[in-house]
């Protein structure tokens, strides 16, 4: 895998034929993809627990809805956090793809809080082996579409697989009106 071929950065988009429930019309933000696999996190998926409740020290930066997200199947117990930086970005802070990174945890936040932006916390990831992920994308499972900033910090994540599909060009967009029960239709 070249690194023009990676999908680090880009969304992936559940099909409505991806059966699994786990990720069932999800958005998927790879933040890693080469030839060991890829990593990323769901970020559709708000859980009813407060920042403040796990990471009260992280609190008052977390954008609304001011939850933790369930970013995936592996890891619950580990937090993955996101923000959007424009510019450099500060120590604490790696970036992903264009202004969307990862922030250290352990580091202060009030040493960050002044240049980080929508800031997400996520509990657990989405994971794929060596080649697993292309399997999928070859079966139908995902669509791959270009990320944008917004997409980390959607105050409403519950409609943010439609919003995506939405926004793209041709047949693509007309999935986004896709029944949540097509057997209904």
């Amino acid at each position: 895998m070249t690194e023009e071929s990676s999908l680090t950065g880009r969304l992936l988009v559940a099909t409505p034929a991806l059966s699994d429930p786990n990720f069932d019309r999800s958005v998927v933000l790879l933040l890693d993809h080469d030839r060991e696999g890829a990593l990323g996190v769901v970020l559709n998926r708000p859980t009813p627990v407060g920042v403040s409740e796990v990471l009260e020290a992280w609190a008052g930066l977390a954008g609304e809805p001011g939850v933790v997200f369930q970013g995936g199947p592996v890891a619950l117990d580990a937090a993955l956090a996101l923000a959007v930086v424009p510019g450099q970005g500060p120590l604490g802070w790696r970036r992903v793809h264009g202004s969307i990174g990862l922030v250290d945890l352990d580091a202060p936040p009030e040493v960050l809080a002044a240049e980080l932006g929508s800031l997400r916390i996520f509990a657990g990831y989405a994971g794929w082996g060596p080649a697993q992920l292309e399997r999928e994308l070859d079966e139908g499972a995902w669509y791959v579409v270009d990320s944008e900033p917004g997409d980390v910090s959607v105050p409403r994540p519950e409609g943010l697989w439609r919003a995506v599909l939405r926004r793209q060009r041709g047949s693509l967009a007309l999935l986004a009106t896709y029944p949540e029960d097509p057997s209904l239709n």
